[in-house]
């Protein structure tokens, strides 16, 4: 049978919190939670190593995090796995009751020992749950959005150079366009011209010939 635990009255007493999971069996809790209120949570996953003697985690062991609206038929709005250590966040969409739940898997075979070093299961997952508006989030996801504030900048200045230059390039290739459709007029031009020339030439020279010849038979 699941155990149900009030996060609401163990995170007053501390911000983070431990507690054993057995693998056959997820463990959850029941928080009330007010309409847009943002829910951040940390975990760190360990099972215990009865050769050491200690907690210890590994790659081998994943978490699979679920959070359903009691209020809303068990409408789920966080599905997710992850690995030994991870974060999940939520916003509450409407006042009421949601229900965390975490269930651990192991590779490694020793979470179902319920030895006497560890009577309370094979997995101890520790948790650290900040619950509040936004500015809750660590300043970890603050570095990351401030980091991709400056890159979404450097985008921006980079598709502004983008625009620049194509703006020249087109002023550039309007002004080849306009030479070369003057250099293409000058050329017609002198080509007629030359054409008028060689035809006044040719029509000049026949004419003469022909009186030359005229000349050369009446003689």
């Amino acid at each position: 049978m699941r155990t149900l635990f009030s996060l609401l009255s163990l995170a007053a007493a501390a911000r983070a919190l431990y507690f054993y999971i057995d693998v056959t069996q997820p463990k959850c809790f029941y928080e009330e939670l007010p309409k847009d209120t943002l829910v951040v949570g940390h975990y760190v996953a360990e099972e215990y190593d009865d050769h050491r003697q200690v907690w210890a985690k590994h790659d081998g062991i994943s978490i699979y995090i679920s959070v359903d609206e009691v209020f809303d038929n068990d409408h789920r709005v966080v599905s997710q796995r992850g690995g030994p250590s991870g974060k999940f966040t939520f916003t509450s969409a409407e006042a009421g009751d949601h229900k965390i739940c975490f269930t651990p898997s192991s590779s490694s075979g020793r979470s179902n020992w319920l030895s006497v070093s560890a009577p309370n299961g094979g997995i101890r997952l520790t948790l650290d749950i900040a619950i509040g508006e936004t500015s809750a989030m660590d300043g970890a996801d603050k570095g990351k959005i401030a980091d991709l504030a400056t890159r979404v900048k450097d985008l921006n200045a980079r598709l502004n150079d983008i625009r620049r230059e194509q703006v020249f390039q087109r002023e550039r290739e309007a002004e080849f366009r306009d030479q070369s459709e003057s250099t293409n007029a000058r050329v017609v031009r002198w080509i007629l011209i030359q054409l008028t020339v060689l035809g006044v030439t040719c029509a000049w020279q026949l004419s003469h010939l022909r009186s030359f010849f005229i000349k050369q038979k009446l003689t």
